[in-house]
């Protein structure tokens, strides 16, 4: 652990601080700390930052509710920019994207051919872009013109696709009927403004009443 006197701010007092995602490891923004918005975050445990633009502190979140619970805050070798690695509450850009990294600019021809890293963070950013903008011809797009009453058809219809697939024990045609299932089910949460994030703190809070549970019965 070092001093915070050892950290090399610029000649405007900042230093530059890199958000990851500390559950996927995606790159959330790269935003600004000083002296001051660095010792509110450790404070905190929730990133402050200071705003270029503004000239002014900006707790992340405070007025959007999106907050970023801080994990841990590393320097790099050269003690000039930090690695702040987060539990976030909601979207990191302004715009609602999961990520302010969202724009190509450049990829190399041999990397198109590779398999892209996916999850199911990285779907639910795509079908929240498909919300907003309804790009025609798209599935999505319908689904979301039709309405919360199409997506919840839509679900139901998918879990006996996959009732029936795994009643059967076919392995391949329950992977694929899932794969639809879960496809839908997020497309109804971002229907509903719900993000992934509270998803996994319930199941998170459930795991923690069963381990006191479990521990309880052991006295």
């Amino acid at each position: 652990m070092i001093d915070l006197d050892e950290l090399k701010f610029d000649e405007h007092g900042l230093i530059p601080a890199i958000v990851e995602d500390a559950d996927t490891g995606r790159v959330l923004t790269l935003a600004y700390m000083n002296r001051e918005s660095l010792k509110i975050s450790l404070e905190k445990k929730m990133t402050c930052f200071w705003s270029r633009s503004r000239q002014e502190l900006w707790l992340k979140g405070e007025t959007s509710g999106n907050y970023q619970h801080i994990v841990s805050v590393t320097a790099d070798c050269d003690r000039d920019a930090l690695l702040v690695r987060v539990h976030k509450d909601g979207p990191a850009c302004h715009l609602g994207n999961d990520s302010c990294f969202e724009t190509p600019v450049f990829q190399a021809a041999e990397e198109n051919e590779k398999e892209m890293p996916f999850d199911l963070d990285t779907l639910y950013a795509l079908l929240l872009s498909r919300k907003k903008e309804l790009p025609e011809g798209s599935y999505t797009s319908y689904l979301f013109q039709k309405g919360t009453d199409k997506i919840l058809k839509k679900v139901g219809e998918e879990c006996t696709e996959v009732i029936i697939a795994g009643k059967g024990g076919d392995r391949a045609e329950t992977i694929y009927e899932t794969a639809d299932l879960a496809y839908h089910v997020l497309v109804l949460l971002v229907q509903l403004g719900i993000r992934p994030e509270e998803i996994r703190k319930e199941l998170a809070s459930r795991h923690i009443i069963d381990h006191k549970v479990k521990q309880e019965k052991m006295v």
